[in-house]
């Protein structure tokens, strides 16, 4: 009985924590803004499609993300850097974005987008904010994890992604509804907006990763220094 409640605490725990970090309310205005040309049937695909990515990278990231970063020689600050860089190309695309092509041959041309993954599961939700939270909840679980039971350290986690996967897909669902209120004018407003907000996550991100470099080389210079 008290690793079920263990269970369930550290489910809770994590939900209360990732929830408010992956923000869905991000890749619903991308959905809505960036899917706007796809037909009905391929946007509903694409966001089961980005509902399993997410799940995907919060398990990786979990389960494996320290073992992948170390291997490649990625630090914490890479990975803000690069997410800052993606999302503000992003929104410099939402902000500016290309005149529509004619009816003709370019016509096909939207619905063969493919959003899942880039940006609306990456870094729309798994960015890497989302992905630092993990790697900070792995990195302690693993200190604690002689305190819970096997079964209750493997399994919470997936529920929490399961969890967090499902509330993705049920806000990405709802968001059509905000097209047909708004109308064409309102989501191009919405998107210059969304672009610019956009613009100034990726630079704070690239910021907040410049500014962890000199702990970063800190660190590295201490650990060389102790070396035989």
């Amino acid at each position: 009985m008290l690793e079920v409640v263990e269970f369930f605490k550290l489910v809770g725990t994590g939900m209360a924590v990732m929830l408010p970090m992956a923000n869905p309310m991000t890749s619903m205005t991308l959905l809505v803004t960036m899917g706007k040309h796809l037909p009905r049937q391929e946007k509903n695909r694409q966001i089961f499609q980005a509902a399993c990515y997410v799940v995907g990278i919060l398990l990786v990231t979990y389960y494996i993300g320290h073992t992948l970063i170390h291997a490649l020689d990625i630090s914490m600050p890479g990975i803000r850097i690069a997410g800052g860089l993606i999302i503000a190309f992003i929104g410099f695309s939402m902000l500016f974005p290309k005149p529509d092509a004619d009816s003709g041959a370019g016509a096909e041309q939207p619905q063969l987008a493919n959003i899942a993954f880039v940006p609306l599961a990456l870094p729309g939700t798994a960015g890497p904010g989302s992905m630092a939270m993990v790697l900070s909840a792995s990195s302690q679980m693993q200190q604690v994890r002689a305190e819970y039971a096997a079964w209750v350290w493997w399994l919470a986690p997936v529920v929490v992604a399961v969890m967090l996967g499902v509330i993705f897909w049920a806000c990405l669902r709802a968001a059509p509804r905000i097209v047909v209120k708004m109308g064409p004018h309102g989501i191009d407003a919405m998107s210059r907006v969304m672009g610019f907000l956009l613009i100034c996550m990726g630079v704070q991100f690239c910021i907040d990763g410049i500014g962890q470099l000199p702990y970063v080389a800190g660190a590295g210079a201490e650990a060389v220094s102790k070396l035989p």
